[in-house]
């Protein structure tokens, strides 16, 4: 009787270990592919980023040299932290208020507004090298179209705008307004999730449009703003491909479009120290984290959640 019980067990256990050993077959290549592409490259450029390394020698322990160097004598990396930071403080309030605005009023009950979503959303899928080259014409000192505009309307002589370092940075900020329409998506479907009785009960106690959208509107859509801050912040840090093609790499004019991830590329694959980058790489890594972290564990004041 016991030895009856016992081979419906063992055949149980059998048969689990089979699916176990066929599973891990058909996750095999996806988990080579992760350890071989994502986990390997992560702890080996965390050793190199103590070493003295380059492609063309060994990689040599140097201790914390690398930061060091970053910290106290590297004034392009001190350069190139000031312009992401500057990027980041006005690009994303910048980018906050205009997203909403847009999904506000794409939000409205008008005619032929599934169009309008489609033309603000477009220019998202432009790529980014293109959007360099759109952005070299449009800004251009002499044949450019806004300075164009702005001596027709105005009679106002435009400024060099990226040849300038005054207007460099502002000129990119303007730049990245240009791409808000991935941010308008979320807004509005954050937007669409609003209860119409909230809207119903303020007009009922006398509040006006604004009044609704800045006690209503606003804090429920608190959590999707909190994701595109996040989404945005780390975006901040690591912009690069726009400013590289306006810039053609060498943050011009006068560094004051070098920004941090431009900086790395430099170190890692036109100077070859692949250390030094690696150093740069962590730092950011670790900007972005206690950064988001921070913005996450603050959203404990201001960011609402239904239900709370």
């Amino acid at each position: 009787m016991a030895e009856a019980s016992a081979l419906p067990r063992r055949l149980l256990r059998t048969q689990r270990q089979r699916n176990v050993v066929n599973g891990l077959l058909f996750a095999a290549p996806w988990i080579l592919g992760l350890l071989l592409f994502y986990v390997y490259p992560i702890f080996s450029s965390l050793y190199y980023s103590f070493c003295d390394y380059s492609i063309l020698q060994a990689p040599k322990w140097a201790g914390v040299r690398n930061y060091l160097t970053l910290f106290t004598n590297d004034e392009k990396f001190i350069k190139s932290i000031y312009n992401t930071l500057y990027y980041a403080f006005f690009a994303l309030p910048l980018g906050l208020v205009w997203g909403v605005g847009i999904a506000l009023l794409l939000n409205m009950k008008v005619k032929g507004v599934s169009i309008y979503r489609t033309i603000y959303f477009l220019p998202v899928l432009v790529p980014d090298v293109a959007l360099g080259i759109l952005w070299l014409w449009v800004f251009n000192p002499q044949l450019g179209i806004l300075n164009a505009l702005l001596w027709k309307w105005f009679h106002i002589v435009g400024p060099g705008w990226l040849s300038d370092p005054a207007w460099a940075k502002p000129s990119v900020i303007i730049i990245s307004l240009w791409g808000v329409g991935q941010a308008v998506v979320i807004y509005l479907a954050g937007l669409q999730d609003v209860p119409q009785e909230l809207y119903d009960a303020a007009e009922v106690d006398g509040a006006n449009a604004w009044q609704r959208i800045r006690h209503v509107t606003i804090p429920m859509i608190t959590p999707v703003i909190l994701f595109n801050l996040i989404i945005g912040l780390i975006g901040a840090f690591q912009y690069f491909t726009t400013a590289y093609v306006i810039t053609t790499g060498d943050g011009r004019p006068a560094l004051s479009l070098m920004f941090y991830a431009m900086y790395l590329y430099q170190n890692a694959f036109v100077l070859y120290k692949m250390g030094y980058a690696s150093a740069m790489a962590w730092l950011l890594f670790l900007a972005a984290v206690v950064s988001s972290y921070a913005l996450f564990r603050s959203s404990a004041r201001w960011v609402y959640y239904g239900g709370q």
